[in-house]
């Protein structure tokens, strides 16, 4: 943005001028949530079935087995 397009937006004094209200949202409706909940399913369908990287598991062993001694804390 320019600084003429910066300053176009401020009144004498230092002020922004009020923006137009934004128009009112519609609600979706139920085939517009089925058709959305249909497109999302099937592009994260391939990620769901991806294996979990063995970092993860491994963190997630470490947590399961609890808390580690103090005399490994600084």
């Amino acid at each position: 943005m320019t600084e003429d397009k910066k300053a176009g937006g401020l009144r004498a004094g230092g002020s922004l001028t009020a923006s137009p209200m934004p128009e009112p949202v519609r609600p979706l409706g139920k085939q517009a949530h089925r058709r959305i909940g249909v497109h999302l399913r099937s592009m994260y369908e391939s990620v769901v079935q991806q294996p979990i990287p063995s970092r993860f598991t491994d963190l997630i062993a470490q947590l399961e087995d609890g808390p580690a001694e103090a005399s490994d804390q600084p």
